[in-house]
């Protein structure tokens, strides 16, 4: 049972993510590196966290004080990678044989960068949980939720898709000064990200049903965002 639990809770987080990779990604060496690029923005802005987390003696138990620092920092490093990734426009073109694919629609960059950032977030905030699900025992038969699993799992996946989302907006926002963009994506950021202290209580429904629609509504201003062109979008990161 506890090995089924592991399968179906990770086949449920990174099953998309991983479909997502293999079929945009996989095949196009500087969309991976582009990926690594933006996974590893994302742990800089969490080493800066845990560094701050560490210094702030008074506050390590106030878990609402690291949230808050963590969300900020990692808009902080989706500013820096898309600074970035637009400085090393140029380098691309001369360095791809696709270099009009990727560089003529700007949304490819974030779309990838965003994954990168959504990917290794979601392996960290589940690698131990799963580790936990292996056994020899599960959750809810004396003490905790049986629904922790699934509910972590769950979260997981919304946290990885947003993040994709937001860097697409993010991306256009700050390519058309749009502050009302830059604004929703900290905004949301922050929110689903407080929300998931209910599950300090076993609320998960709390959690969960708000972060999903907030998902949903920020994957049509990602759709918007990028033009409103979803064919043309969807078609630009397949392979010809």
């Amino acid at each position: 049972m506890t090995i089924m639990e592991f399968f179906g809770c990770t086949f449920l987080a990174f099953g998309p993510p991983l479909a997502m990779f293999a079929f945009t990604i996989a095949k196009d060496p500087i969309r991976i590196i582009i990926l690594i690029a933006g996974a590893f923005f994302w742990l800089l802005s969490f080493l800066l966290s845990s560094l701050l987390w560490f210094i702030v003696v008074p506050l390590r138990n106030k878990l609402v004080f690291g949230l808050v620092f963590s969300v900020l920092l990692q808009e902080i490093f989706r500013f820096l990678i898309y600074k970035l990734l637009r400085k090393a426009e140029s380098g691309l073109k001369k360095v791809t044989d696709n270099s009009e694919q990727i560089t003529g629609n700007k949304h490819i960059l974030a779309y990838v960068a965003g994954l990168g950032f959504g990917i290794i977030s979601g392996a960290f905030s589940l690698v131990n949980v799963l580790a936990d699900a292996v056994g020899p025992a599960t959750m809810g038969l004396k003490d905790g939720s049986d629904l922790f699993f699934l509910t972590s799992a769950a979260t997981a996946l919304c946290f990885i898709l947003l993040h994709t989302f937001w860097s697409v907006i993010f991306f256009s926002a700050m390519d058309n000064r749009n502050y009302i963009y830059i604004a929703w994506v900290l905004g949301t950021h922050m929110i689903v990200s407080c929300l998931t202290l209910f599950n300090q209580d076993e609320l998960y429904v709390a959690s969960l049903l708000p972060g999903y629609c907030i998902m949903v509504a920020t994957g049509c201003m990602a759709y918007y965002a990028a033009g409103g062109t979803f064919y043309s979008f969807v078609a630009s990161l397949k392979f010809h």
